[in-house]
């Protein structure tokens, strides 16, 4: 199976990044490496998880209070968004309606 990291989830990556390192120098890094890792499971363990807004999977790292919101078809995963599960529920709901 494939795994495919959207461009919005990215840059919410990135941005997840940029908090952690601002709290403390290489948690940032850290992060990264602990989600990719999580990510990357999902080559033997996609479509487990449960389903959120009516067709993501949503996977919650281990290590992270992060979302990471994915869908797959023909052999391929689609990480659609990562996002701090911190944040309101609405703006979450709202926010990940909006990615393709």
């Amino acid at each position: 199976m494939r795994v495919v990291i959207q461009p919005a989830a990215t840059s919410d990556l990135r941005q997840g990044f940029s908090f952690y390192e601002q709290q403390q120098e290489g948690l940032g890094s850290y992060f990264l490496h602990s989600l990719y890792a999580e990510i990357d499971s999902l080559r033997l363990y996609s479509g487990i998880h449960p389903v959120h807004f009516g067709r993501f999977f949503r996977m919650l790292p281990k290590r992270f209070p992060y979302g990471v919101y994915y869908e797959f078809k023909d052999n391929t995963v689609f990480v659609r968004a990562v996002l701090d599960l911190r944040r309101n529920p609405r703006w979450i709901r709202d926010e990940i309606k909006g990615r393709n």
